[in-house]
């Protein structure tokens, strides 16, 4: 029986099926399958590879665990803020993914830091798929990096790209973005999953050869992943996320996979008329222009990778206008505040059924961190009593079920944190030592109810 000519592929997993379907069977997503030209293998992939017939096969060597392995060189780009995300700066032959929502500031970012490097020595390629020269050009004049040696091209042909990059061998290379590119080995059309996968192997595979340091610059979808195939955040060493909105004036460059430093560091950088500025102390730039005996505010003193940073946690707890009371969550997990509002009406018997809760981080950064239950905590009991919270003081601690206050880890940087920017004191779990703060401790949700029902002071 002949095999078909066409298959449909899903674009969010890539897996392969027979016939459309509206929803694919292995990720479950929906209208994901897009038609695509048979490369001939099997459904699944399961062809097994003819044995390799060869007298001269490589040895496989073996060394000791314990043997000496010197730390890779690193090229420092100059932007210190992406040199701490990266781990102290860039390996030579690794493979960076970029992603960020449209307009974030991928390319400015990347553009600035081509023209550092390019500056200190490094030979940088920028390779732009979106833009034409002259607009890569027009960008670099408004951000006074017109006369960096960056050596410039705008091409989409991935056979033409490697062509060029093997010539001129360069130390770093950045391509934006992933999902232009294609390969006349394929029919696909550009930015599918299998042009997306096929490309960034290549790239991949060039950077280990010739040592080079490649960066892709890659879409997101509307969840907030990177568009394509998950195996290519697999295949590259290091992932980072550019955060932030469009109309706050910062962004938050976020590693989530680094095989060459740290995980969850985080890079904070200014939007400004001459493009991205490094900040160095993030907490001051977080709790800028926040007001002074407001009730639903709380200054948390969380940990962003090695990095203490402190945010104001805003929470409004008002009536329902309604039957159904709503539940507003910005910069935080929802189901961890539907937690914490059922500990509060379990444990302390505050009635939150009736009444809207809109819960908000300051600033637009986004916070994952288990530590910052009690100061969500605090901020909600803070609005529902129409009680400020203490204006010198900082809060933090994990909540349980059972309504218990539990520790967290790096209390002495979140606390030294406190102290430079000339807070006080800090609400924490109990055991923590103060640091030259004042803590007041809470055991339980119980005992922070009757500390915030007094009097503050």
């Amino acid at each position: 029986m002949a095999r078909a000519d066409t298959v449909y592929v899903c674009q969010s997993c890539g897996a392969v099926h027979a016939k459309w379907a509206g929803r694919c069977d292995a990720c479950g997503a929906w209208n994901s399958l897009t038609e695509e030209a048979s490369t001939g293998a099997p459904l699944g992939g399961g062809a097994k590879a003819a044995p390799v017939r060869s007298s001269r096969r490589p040895k496989l060597e073996l060394v000791d665990l314990g043997s000496e392995t010197p730390d890779p060189p690193r090229l420092v780009t100059g932007i210190d803020e992406l040199d701490r995300v990266a781990g102290g700066g860039l390996v030579p032959g690794s493979a960076i993914l970029v992603g960020g929502d449209p307009g974030i500031g991928k390319s400015t970012l990347l553009l600035q830091a081509a023209a550092k490097l390019a500056a200190s020595g490094a030979s940088t390629v920028y390779i732009s798929g979106e833009e034409a020269s002259g607009q890569v050009r027009r960008r670099a004049r408004r951000l006074g990096l017109a006369d960096s040696p960056v050596r410039l091209a705008a091409e989409t042909s991935l056979e033409v790209i490697l062509d060029g990059l093997r010539k001129e061998s360069p130390d770093v290379a950045v391509l934006d973005s992933i999902q232009t590119l294609w390969s006349d080995q394929l029919a696909a059309a550009p930015g599918t999953v299998a042009q997306v996968r096929a490309c960034a192997q290549e790239l991949v595979r060039f950077a280990k050869k010739r040592n080079t340091v490649v960066v892709l610059v890659g879409h997101v979808t509307k969840d907030g992943q990177i568009a394509g195939p998950r195996g290519v955040e697999h295949m590259v060493d290091a992932v980072l996320y550019f955060e932030g909105e469009r109309t706050h004036q910062f962004r938050i460059l976020r590693a989530v996979k680094n095989r060459f430093g740290p995980a969850d560091e985080i890079g904070v950088f200014e939007m400004a008329e001459s493009g991205l500025q490094e900040v160095s102390n993030p907490s001051a730039l977080f709790l800028d222009g926040r007001g002074a005996n407001t009730s639903g505010a709380a200054v948390f003193a969380g940990m962003e990778g090695t990095r203490p940073v402190l945010t104001e946690i805003q929470a409004l707890v008002a009536p329902a206008a309604f039957g159904t009371p709503r539940r507003a969550v910005v910069g935080w997990d929802s189901g961890r505040l539907a937690m914490v509002l059922a500990v509060l009406e379990a444990r302390c018997g505050l009635g939150f059924g009736g009444r809207d809760v809109y819960l908000n981080v300051a600033g637009g950064l986004k916070i994952a961190e288990p530590a910052a239950d009690l100061a969500v905590a605090a901020a909600l009991i803070s609005s529902f009593l129409d009680t400020p919270l203490p204006g010198d003081g900082v809060v933090f601690g994990e909540i349980a079920l059972s309504g218990d206050v539990r520790p967290v880890g790096r209390t002495e940087a979140r606390l030294k944190e406190a102290a430079k920017l000339g807070f006080n004191r800090a609400l924490a779990p109990q055991g923590v030592d103060g640091a030259g703060l004042r803590i007041d401790s809470v055991d339980t949700v119980q005992a922070l109810v009757r500390r915030l029902g007094q009097d503050p002071a």
